[in-house]
């Protein structure tokens, strides 16, 4: 049996609920649980910690049924979004807090540790209500790690930061988290929660789980257009129609795709591509090794910081293509104009073709 195992969890709150959730992790995954808000991920965490008693299914911790376990038995730590520092006490006091009730030998050697190792060794004689947020969630971070929890579970950790703070701390939490081997879920709406930390990926829609992989399955071969959608990735549906040095060729829309993976002649399938994985020019043939030469035009530019993001349109076809600012300079693209979309044939992957709705109804969740 795997480190955490969970089957067919059912947990009905009325107009919230979990239906049928089923999926195992290894001990030092990390899994980050993505969705559209109110999709179910609180509750899954709260299930595991034991706040929700599921009316079906069951929850196994290291070969241990914690299904009815009170939340004090399980070993299990949570870091919500909002910190949940005690007001009136030091740094110090709220990071040895839990520790002196499990295991107060060697605590000051502990929380020195763990202080330096998260940058606030020079606030623990500090009030919370005196730290910035980054500072906040650092202590929180240490409070939760410092028990040396089986599990640590956190709940939209970062969503207080700003983007270089937020940074800053995914850099400190990767450190401490792999120093300790710690099993981690984290809840996220921040894709780069994802590719900067986890190792796995959970997609959560109307307390259904969709996907559960690793990291690059779940973002390169997504299981529905729902998910596709949701992780940026574009489908393409088409035919195919040959087969040419090892390579699948794929009738889409009035041109053809390349796909390495294998599939039959006359099969129908869909495509996925990410959109930092195509190149743009404006020549028709320059000089690459990609298979795909895409005719679009270009719909929109959207700015995202250091990058942005390009609209396109090959007839009735539409996708992304995520490009540098400084490339987006070099090509001087205006909408309306004529582009070339060229990706290599390793980049595009054939993917399942599962129903986008999840089996029963259909209802908001948080």
């Amino acid at each position: 049996m795997s480190f955490l195992a969970v089957e067919d969890l059912h947990i009905n709150l009325g107009e919230f609920y979990l239906n049928g959730v089923s999926f195992d992790l290894d001990r030092g995954d990390y899994l980050t649980v993505i969705g559209p808000t109110g999709a179910g991920k609180t509750i899954l965490l709260e299930s595991l910690i034991g706040f929700w008693t599921p009316q079906r299914g069951s929850i196994h911790l290291e070969h241990h049924d914690i299904t009815s376990e009170l939340p004090e038995r399980r070993n299990i730590g949570i870091v919500y979004q909002d910190y949940a520092l005690l007001p009136h006490f030091t740094v110090y006091q709220n990071i040895e807090y839990g520790l002196k009730k499990k295991n107060p030998h060697g605590m000051k050697e502990k929380i020195h540790e763990i202080s330096i190792a998260l940058y606030i060794d020079h606030l623990l004689h500090r009030k919370p209500a005196t730290l910035s947020g980054g500072e906040q969630q650092r202590v929180a971070l240490a409070r939760a790690l410092i028990v040396e929890p089986k599990m640590l579970l956190m709940d939209e950790p970062f969503s207080a930061l700003d983007p270089q703070t937020r940074r800053d701390t995914r850099t400190l939490l990767k450190k401490a988290i792999a120093q300790r081997s710690t099993t981690v879920m984290h809840v996220t709406h921040d894709l780069n929660d994802a590719w900067t930390l986890a190792n796995k990926v959970a997609v959560i829609r109307d307390g259904h789980l969709l996907q559960l992989g690793p990291l690059e399955e779940v973002f390169t071969r997504p299981e529905t257009p729902f998910i596709a959608d949701f992780v940026g990735a574009a489908l393409m549906e088409g035919t195919v129609i040959g087969h040419e040095k090892g390579v699948s060729v794929v009738s889409v829309n009035g041109f053809t795709m390349r796909t390495i993976d294998p599939a039959e002649i006359g099969e129908k399938i869909k495509l996925a591509i990410r959109p930092e994985d195509i190149i743009v020019s404006t020549q028709p043939s320059p000089q690459t090794s990609a298979q795909n030469h895409i005719r679009a035009t270009l719909s929109t530019i959207t700015h995202e910081g250091k990058t942005s993001l390009l609209s396109l349109s090959a007839g009735e076809t539409l996708f992304d293509v995520l490009v540098t600012n400084h490339s987006l300079e070099r090509l001087r693209l205006t909408p309306g104009d004529t582009v070339y979309a060229m990706i290599k044939s390793t980049n595009v992957r054939i993917v399942n073709s599962h129903p986008d709705t999840p089996p029963g109804d259909s209802v908001s969740h948080s």
